[in-house]
């Protein structure tokens, strides 16, 4: 059976990756990373979903002393979309470069084929490291920088999410049977999310063009 290690951070787009890359016939290993973020519920989200795919997981502890993002600094505040002139304040600099390097290392230790992440490009709050150019780099520094890669054999990144909408996402997963009442995508960490944060106006538009409902929408912060 093939292998693949999948990023998992709790949210629909790594939880519905995760599914997919069960359809796909991968026996799947998670790394839930630890980073400092504002909160630990996605974190607690990410092993529930994990548990659910009955799929072996990973927390991976690092540190980022120097912030530099509204996620890992609890005294920033959180951007308003309405006022987010180019890339946002959340963006943790070079995380998903940082995540796929824990990832490849893993990945290449346990003589895993593919690396999954769910990265999205089109209802997304502009990141750089979300790109397919950010991918399609990063797998030709694969090929020239590792074992397996310069053996012929390089891991591959995947990124099936990339060119979707969030209600395509969401209607994949449905389909999928990923338990959408696990996850989590509220930067904020309160006991419900705030519904006012970039990654909640997201989910919102997503479910409601799918002409779904979300099953947490009821525990939305009023």
């Amino acid at each position: 059976m093939r292998r693949a290690i999948v990023l998992l951070s709790g949210g629909l787009d790594s939880s519905t990756t995760l599914f997919l890359a069960r359809q796909k016939g991968y026996k799947a290993s998670c790394l839930i990373f630890d980073y400092g973020q504002r909160h630990k519920k996605e974190i607690i989200s990410a092993k529930k979903i994990a548990v659910a795919a009955k799929c072996k997981y990973n927390i991976i502890k690092i540190k980022l002393p120097w912030k530099g993002s509204s996620l890992l600094d609890k005294k920033s505040k959180l951007p308003d979309r309405r006022n987010i002139k180019g890339i946002p304040s959340t963006y943790v600099p070079a995380r998903n470069l940082i995540f796929l390097s824990f990832a490849l290392s893993f990945a290449e230790s346990q003589k895993a084929q593919a690396i999954f992440i769910g990265a999205n490009q089109i209802d997304y709050s502009g990141y750089p490291d979300c790109r397919k150019e950010f991918y399609q780099a990063l797998k030709n520094v694969i090929r020239k920088g590792t074992k397996t890669g310069v053996e012929g054999s390089s891991v591959e990144i995947l990124t099936p999410l990339i060119n979707k909408t969030k209600s395509g996402i969401i209607k994949l997963g449905m389909n999928l049977g990923v338990p959408y009442q696990l996850t989590w995508s509220c930067y904020q960490g309160g006991r419900f999310p705030c519904g006012e944060c970039d990654s909640c106006k997201f989910r919102a538009k997503g479910f409601k063009e799918a002409r779904l409902k979300d099953p947490i929408s009821a525990f939305v912060r009023q």
